[in-house]
């Protein structure tokens, strides 16, 4: 029976070897379900929140996997309305890596509120002069726009497709799935934006604190376009563990040296922002408050300078470098070191607009305040991932994911 769902011509390893791996999985999952349930049975005293980090470990993670996910909304806008069709082979991947980011996000949410029967009060009492509204918003809107991009994709399985109604339901919703690209790129823009700009309008942090256009500081626009250029990083990375787990290839070269390469100009061209961004921050809008650049910085190992230096040369330069050149980027280590190197660099922008915000003192009474997040928070901090693994999985075994997988395997 399982044999019958496995997409025409491929190969996958036995099911019990799969099972296996599955149920290991799962140990980990139940392990965040069960921390979760005493954060909403127990209140969110099963955190170490307190009142310097209202903003803490899941803040950061939710911002993260939003960030990474954008390589769905940025991989379907240029295969559905910039037409670039080569992506077509690895445009699957990114809607299902996208699900599961902003499921993820959903998730975390849920937890962080505290009281998720209350979730729907953001709806129906929304603050229309909160960003966060919007970002609530925008983030359920395009997720709803992720799950009807995700469905032709598993009526593509081959049982499912035999009946007679979805395959013809999957070849129309493929006709318009530009309509939906665009607007997933809109909706994502937006809430990819606002999560900036909540960090830009704090006045009374001075690390997060922006200048910018109009009502929308500088971090708006630097969180958009970072989520652009940084996640297709994050799809070829899974690529390539894909390719390194099943020991096969699963896309040609060419798509993968392609969007490598549109990641990496995104990526420069982000970088240059942030450096002036962090230049005029550092020389004009920090010292006409009353702060120097070394101020935000400290000697403890969690806030140093060094994560400056991280963000922007290691996460931000070398991948710009190695993805832009051809003859670094048609290298197969130096690809994998970029792409890591810009999944990790835009993860390390989050945690510093999340968490170092908050560590940062502000008074002269102030001390660095460290946080150790409690087993709970990490525990549900994990939970995504591991849900995660299970989903790719079982829509790797099932589903047409990688179309050019039976012709990479006949051409050995």
């Amino acid at each position: 029976m399982d044999s019958a769902l496995i997409p025409k011509g491929a190969r996958r390893c036995p099911f019990p070897v799969f099972a296996t791996g599955i149920a290991v999985v799962s140990v980990v999952l139940l392990w965040g379900v069960f921390a979760m349930v005493l954060c909403w049975l127990k209140g969110l005293n099963q955190t170490n929140m307190n009142d310097y980090y209202g903003f803490a470990l899941w803040i950061w993670a939710d911002l993260a996997v939003i960030a990474i996910g954008g390589g769905a909304f940025f991989t379907g806008l240029l295969k559905y309305v910039f037409g670039i069709d080569e992506l077509k082979n690895i445009i699957n991947l990114a809607v299902v890596i996208g699900f599961i980011c902003y499921s993820s996000a959903l998730l975390i949410l849920a937890i962080d509120i505290g009281q998720p029967l209350r979730g729907w009060f953001i709806f129906w009492h929304a603050n229309v002069h909160s960003m966060l509204t919007e970002v609530a918003f925008c983030l359920s809107l395009y997720f709803s726009v992720l799950t009807i991009e995700f469905i032709p994709l598993i009526l593509e399985n081959r049982q499912l497709d035999k009946v007679p109604f979805f395959h013809n339901l999957s070849h129309n919703m493929h006709g318009v799935m530009a309509v939906f690209a665009a607007t997933g790129a809109f909706l994502s823009c937006f809430h990819q934006g606002s999560l900036g700009g909540v960090a830009g309008v704090l006045y009374g942090r001075p690390f997060a604190y922006r200048e910018g256009l109009l009502v929308w500081p500088w971090t708006f626009f630097l969180f958009t376009w970072s989520a652009a250029a940084y996640g297709p990083c994050f799809t070829l990375t899974v690529c390539k563990m894909f390719e390194g787990i099943t020991r096969k290839k699963l896309v040609k070269d060419n798509v993968i040296h392609l969007l490598a390469k549109i990641s990496g100009w995104m990526i420069t061209t982000y970088i240059i922002a942030k450096i002036i961004d962090t230049i005029y921050w550092a020389g004009v809008t920090a010292p006409e408050m009353g702060f120097s650049l070394m101020d935000f910085y400290s000697d403890n190992a969690f806030y140093g300078i060094w994560i400056l230096f991280a963000e922007i040369v290691l996460g931000g330069i070398v991948p710009a470098v190695f993805l832009t050149v051809k003859r670094f980027r048609e290298n197969k280590k130096l690809l994998l070191v970029a792409i890591i190197l810009g999944t990790l660099g835009v993860c390390l922008n989050r945690w510093v607009m999340v968490l170092q915000v908050m560590a940062v003192p502000v008074m002269s009474f102030d001390t660095w305040a460290l946080y150790i997040p409690s087993w709970q928070e990490v525990a549900t901090t994990i939970l995504p991932v591991a849900y995660g693994v299970i989903l790719i999985s079982l829509a790797y075994r099932y589903l047409p994911m990688f179309p050019q997988e039976q012709e990479l395997y006949d051409s050995k």
